[in-house]
């Protein structure tokens, strides 16, 4: 675990200096779980987002997008439980003042025992957990927490006040009158906007169940204990699809569901071993079903998408509170030939957090080299293998020298490609220079321009992942990159 952990500081460190995740208003001491993406990170995340844009609307005939209002009327997150339900347990240390999440302080003190070799003992104390949580019994989970001398990584005491809930969203006033404001919140998910849309999509888009709505945007969640990088954060993006099924079928495509976004995260490059489904102990107030897809990044499997089965409560929630019929009329006929009629379907929910997503393709692609050369001296690389299809920049065209006419050669190249694909161009330092910023930054192929070009109008073309290279047409270099990245 340690050497993960190094390595986790590595990734962090990386992701800066190479223009990924920048600390946000770093120039005033930054803000606590707060991040930036900067030049690449931003290419990358919007990649990312395209591909399951694509995957989810473009390669399916019945999933549409939208893209609903981050604010929302208040009865929304009554109607969706949102303001009764949405906290999570706490607990304060009397000595230090600081407060934690129960399950984070419990999951620390079992990742702890298990760096120790006690995993049969980290694993007790995890199901103990969440079998108290399962029954929102505060009492046992004080106890777990006593009985096991856990302490505040501050104070190093067990002084530890009672459990209690926090409600997890922002407030904030709408309207510029005093006296006429109202309290409404910042979304902490971005579901309750495809479900008020329900109707219209339906209608509009002429669809028939079952059929899917998606979306992608920001959420926020108050998070006391934000922690692990970007990997829970105040302000984060969601990826979330409803589909909308006929009552009595949501078993089926929940778990058509649970198997496709695994076999997703596989497309996307994320190693089959390294992934694993994870059922619910404790099912929300509105789920009959739930796993989560979990990723074991540096510091341990955790949640990486969850896929539930959301039964028909949204909409009969919202039904019930805006006084409006959020109904299905299905002319289809039944088993008995008469038409099923009205109804109210039931909802098969994936929901993936970008940002998420976005540290395991990071923390996947990271990797440092060794070996040694044939004239046996040492060589070293950091290199980022992420998969072409999403990577920030997919080629680099690179000018041996800044003279005898290769710049202009490069350039006219740049201006090619450029139009299909990110493409990066630089002229300082060596060759050998800039092959290793390529590869730190994770472009997955480098052109050179030399004075050979002048006279055969051929390149070498250098593979990131294996360093190999080769002489093609110049002309056959974005045809080639295309192929590539498509593939």
């Amino acid at each position: 675990m340690a050497n993960e952990l190094n390595n986790f500081s590595e990734i962090i460190a990386h992701c800066k200096e190479y223009g990924y995740i920048f600390p946000s208003s770093e120039i005033y001491d930054g803000l606590s779980a707060v991040y930036d993406y900067g030049q690449n990170g931003a290419q990358l995340k919007k990649n990312i987002r395209d591909y399951w844009w694509r995957s989810m609307t473009q390669l399916h005939e019945n999933i549409v997008g939208i893209d609903a209002a981050i604010f929302m009327h208040p009865l929304t997150w009554k109607a969706s439980g949102h303001v009764d339900n949405f906290s999570d347990p706490m607990i304060d240390n009397k000595d230090s003042q600081k407060r934690y999440r129960v399950d984070h302080l419990i999951e620390t003190f079992a990742d702890e025992q298990a760096a120790t070799g006690k995993s049969e003992f980290a694993k007790e104390i995890i199901t103990k957990m969440e079998k108290f949580l399962s029954k929102d019994d505060f009492v046992g989970l004080k106890s777990l927490i006593e009985e096991n001398n856990i302490k505040c990584s501050i104070s190093g005491t067990c002084n530890w006040t009672d459990i209690r809930q926090f409600n997890l969203m922002f407030e904030t006033k709408l309207g510029s009158i005093s006296g006429e404001t109202d309290t409404i919140y910042l979304r902490p998910e971005t579901a309750q906007g495809i479900f008020v849309n329900f109707l219209n999509v339906q209608k509009t888009g002429r669809m028939k169940i079952p059929f899917g709505i998606a979306q992608t945007g920001k959420a926020f969640r108050n998070e006391i204990v934000a922690r692990q990088f970007i990997f829970r954060m105040r302000e984060f993006e969601q990826m979330e699809m409803q589909f909308f099924v006929r009552p009595g079928t949501e078993m089926e495509w929940y778990n058509y569901w649970k198997a496709e976004r695994l076999k997703w995260h596989e497309s996307l490059g994320l190693p089959a071993e390294r992934l694993r489904y994870h059922d619910h102990v404790k099912l929300a107030h509105y789920a009959n079903a739930a796993v989560d897809i979990e990723f074991e990044f540096p510091f341990g499997f955790k949640e990486l998408e969850g896929i539930h089965s959301r039964t028909d409560f949204d909409l009969k929630q919202h039904q019930e509170l805006s006084k409006k019929k959020l109904q299905y009329f299905d002319n289809e006929l039944n088993e008995d030939g008469k038409p099923y009629g009205n109804y109210i379907p039931y909802v098969v929910e994936t929901s993936v957090g970008l940002d998420r997503l976005f540290l395991t393709v990071i923390s996947t692609a990271y990797a440092e080299e060794k070996w040694t050369k044939e004239d046996g001296s040492e060589d070293s690389r950091v290199v980022l293998r992420i998969p072409p299809k999403i990577a920030p920049y997919k080629l680099a065209i690179l000018p041996l020298v800044k003279k005898d006419g290769l710049p202009e050669i490069a350039k006219g190249l740049m201006n090619e490609c450029k139009q299909s694909f990110h493409t990066f161009y630089e002229e300082k330092d060596s060759i050998g220079k800039r092959y290793r910023r390529m590869d730190a930054i994770g472009t997955p192929f480098c052109v050179t321009i030399d004075h050979q070009t002048k006279e055969d109008n051929t390149v070498t073309i250098r593979y990131r992942d294996t360093m190999t290279q080769e002489r093609i047409a110049l002309n056959d270099v974005r045809k080639l990159i295309n192929e590539k990245i498509s593939n």
